[in-house]
């Protein structure tokens, strides 16, 4: 049975790509806490505390990039925003092409998406980015995959405060 939303995990739920249990997790230690900081490290801590099958399971909740508009409605809204703000909604037919390739490359390394907090890059250093990590052991990648999940945890903390 699912835990009733309260208002802090209706507000911050979404801070961490479809996995409101985040939020579930962090509210009995913010309970009453507007401090932006402090929620992002309590939040931090929760995922980084969760167990190995817990944190594969969000790394696996955040979608491939550049996807097409057919599959582009899986998107969560914030997802679809920071992917257009990155240029990954105009990409040419040889980006797209470049993007499928080592979406599917990455995958099978890894066994999940390759993930990066793209809100303020653009897509030829999201490519090179992905290039360079594609070399990465598998340990080291899980990590940064982790890491690249609390970059864009804050930056959407942060655009719900700027709101």
């Amino acid at each position: 049975m699912a835990e009733p939303t309260t208002d802090f995990v209706a507000r911050y739920g979404a801070i961490y790509e479809n996995s409101p249990w985040v939020a579930q997790r962090a509210e009995r230690h913010v309970a009453g806490c507007r401090d932006i900081d402090t929620i992002a490290t309590v939040m931090a801590d929760c995922v980084n505390n969760a167990a190995l099958d817990e944190q594969l399971e969000l790394i696996r909740a955040h979608p491939d990039l550049a996807v097409r508009a057919q599959t582009a409605g899986k998107l969560t809204a914030e997802s679809r925003s920071e992917q257009a703000r990155a240029g990954l909604d105009q990409c040419t037919k040889e980006e797209f092409e470049k993007f499928q390739i080592l979406n599917r490359a990455y995958r099978e390394k890894f066994g999940f998406p390759f993930v990066m907090a793209v809100r303020d890059s653009n897509r030829a250093a999201i490519l090179a980015a992905f290039e360079a990590r594609l070399g990465n052991e598998s340990t080291t990648e899980f990590e940064t995959a982790l890491a690249e999940i609390h970059k864009i945890a804050r930056l959407r903390l942060d655009a719900i405060e700027a709101a």
